[in-house]
């Protein structure tokens, strides 16, 4: 969902904590659980950090106004600027430590709090810099490691990790969504999920925001519990095939594919800098559309916090491959272009209707095929064994659903229903191999009933 639119425990005994910190370091282990402040770790081989922050400021202090911006107010206040930051949600943001501080042992701290009178304040920051960018041929990481709020009663949180294109900040974002939107972590209402979203484009749009090409909420076990690590890679690797990919942990769980919009849009929301942004929201779009009511609720908890252990930007430099998000798709596009979208799309179009189609790559084997009335099974079954395949698709071009496959026996499946007689399906895959992720061409079915 967006964020911006314009308007239409016990802590480990210090000697301890040092030693595992120290081991889980020389494993290559990152810190997601607990209360005791990690580091932030390094980059990756081939990459190169350009900005970070671990937050070991004093306790009740505010942040590095040389690193950090502060958002005030209800919005920015520019001629044509939405209020309410385009949302909906209800609360002022400040600059107050009550609102936003470091903690002394290595956080951010962003709390909303609501006054007697029922007035909510709370805290949105965003990097001074905006030129976090992905090098033509390399990629480009943003995480952070955080903990979202956990409220007794939570309908109308709304916590966010998320980045915006840097045009947005001279003109209070009266620009959106066509210069992009990256919202790596979004949770709402104290579920203990999260989603992911690119905007890109104009209002209603091939990316169709407002509500923007997302993930939807996904489980996020024991994310109001512990740090986890939220990161979105923007991937340059092959300008001509480039992509987002949304990861939890270091695993990814949604992609956005280049080809999935125009090649002016995607350039115009993706090539280019972008500024980082932490924020608490109560009320507004986002939480109303989940809970199908109005938040907050009535009985809503006052100072849960979502604390941030360290953010962390890392790019490669242009042309480098040396990572494996990066070999792994190019290799995947690659291998999937040459022997699947010759194969795959000529026979998935050709052989429509009850008979099938299916394509072959040198690792993988992929179709679809009518099972029932109104129904098309998919079927993805690669050569290596992969800890998962995510099927996209989109009905007659429109829509476009995201699923993670069913395995049974190292065949992968996902059916779709209510399919209309000359329906065609457009499909393609997200797998996992070995570690790096790869993606398919489309392929497309004809329903013929």
């Amino acid at each position: 969902m967006r964020k911006n639119a314009p308007a239409g425990r016990r802590a480990l005994p210090a000697v301890l904590g040092a030693l595992l910190l120290l081991l889980a370091g020389a494993l290559g282990l990152s810190v997601t659980g607990g209360s005791a402040a990690a580091a932030v770790p390094g980059p990756p081989a081939g990459w190169t950090t350009v900005f970070s922050d671990d937050f070991n400021g004093a306790s009740g202090s505010g942040l590095n106004r040389a690193d950090w911006l502060y958002d005030t107010g209800t919005g920015y206040g520019y001629p044509g600027a939405a209020t309410m930051w385009g949302t909906g949600e209800i609360e002022t943001a400040t600059d107050s430590t009550a609102n936003v501080y470091q903690d002394g042992s290595g956080h951010l701290v962003i709390k909303p709090i609501k006054d007697a009178s029922g007035h909510w304040t709370s805290g949105r920051i965003e990097t001074q810099r905006t030129d976090f960018a992905a090098p033509a041929g390399g990629q480009l990481e943003i995480s952070a490691s955080l903990k979202q709020p956990a409220p007794a009663s939570g309908l109308g949180y709304w916590p966010a990790f998320w980045a915006m294109g840097a045009d947005a900040r001279p003109v209070g974002a009266t620009n959106w969504p066509s210069i992009g939107e990256l919202d790596i972590m979004e949770d709402v209402n104290a579920l203990s999920q999260h989603s992911t979203t690119f905007h890109c484009g104009v209002w209603a749009g091939e990316c169709h925001d407002p509500d923007g090409i997302s993930s939807g909420l996904q489980a996020c076990s024991g994310c109001q519990t512990g740090f986890h690590t939220y990161s979105v890679v923007i991937d340059r690797t092959n300008t001509a095939a480039e992509q987002l990919r949304f990861l939890l942990d270091g695993q990814v769980t949604y992609t956005v594919n280049e080809n999935q919009v125009s090649t002016g849009t995607w350039q115009a929301a993706v090539d280019h800098g972008f500024f980082a942004i932490f924020d608490v929201a109560i009320g507004g779009s986002y939480p109303n559309k989940v809970c199908g009511c109005t938040s907050p609720s009535a009985d809503i908890s006052s100072g849960a916090a979502m604390t941030v252990d360290w953010i962390a930007v890392n790019r490669t430099n242009s042309g480098s491959s040396s990572s494996g998000a990066s070999t792994g798709t190019s290799s995947g596009t690659s291998t999937g272009a040459t022997s699947g979208t010759s194969t795959g799309t000529t026979s998935g179009t050709t052989n429509g209707g009850s008979s099938g189609g299916s394509t072959s790559a040198p690792d993988y084997t992929a179709g679809a095929a009518t099972t029932g009335s109104g129904q098309v099974r998919i079927t993805f079954v690669p050569t290596t064994p992969a800890a998962y395949v995510d099927v996209h698709y989109l009905v007659n071009g429109a829509g476009q659903q995201n699923f993670r496959m069913a395995n049974s026996g190292g065949t992968w499946t996902q059916t779709v229903n209510g399919l209309a007689n000359g329906t065609v399906l457009t499909y393609w895959f997200t797998y996992e191999k070995n570690g790096p992720q790869y993606d398919t061409p489309h392929f497309t079915y004809t329903y013929s009933g």
